[in-house]
């Protein structure tokens, strides 16, 4: 550096995916996360896509990792950007899916798993905005019938 000269820090821009993940009843899948940033607030699964991996993959991927269950990728629900760790900002991209396999369990960075409904998210510590994002998608909750 030169005197006079101002240094600017680059965020590192961090992709990541969610899977939003749905079942026959409606209800919907969120883990409780066990690490920063968030910990102990409940989101949808998900995590840091791993390089050379696309956003599809890594929410296949993290939903096994993060909930014992194999998804298959309905639609891709939506896209946001936010602030990750200091420094970086976290690239988003959530996908509605359901279960085809597995066994539900809490797994990797994931302190819990529940399947909910609406009355019970509601009254979970969410992470911020994420059931007016999924609304705002479409992605859930289901229509009333």
């Amino acid at each position: 550096r030169t005197p006079g000269t101002r240094h600017t820090a680059r965020m590192a821009l961090i992709p990541c995916a969610g899977a939003i993940i749905v079942d026959g009843a409606g209800r919907l899948l969120l883990i409780q996360r066990g690490h920063d940033p968030g910990r102990g607030l409940w989101s949808v699964p998900g995590g840091r896509c791993e390089p050379g991996e696309s956003a599809a993959q890594a929410c296949v991927r993290e939903a096994m990792e993060e909930t014992g269950l194999a998804v298959r990728i309905v639609r891709h629900a939506g896209q946001v950007r936010f602030p990750g760790l200091p420094g970086d900002e976290v690239l988003l991209d959530d996908f509605l899916c359901v279960a085809v396999g597995g066994d539900l369990r809490a797994g990797d960075d994931a302190d819990d798993a529940q399947w909910v409904d609406l009355a019970q998210a509601q009254a979970l510590p969410l992470t911020a905005g994420l059931l007016e994002t999924l609304r705002s998608w479409g992605a859930w909750p289901p229509p009333a019938v």
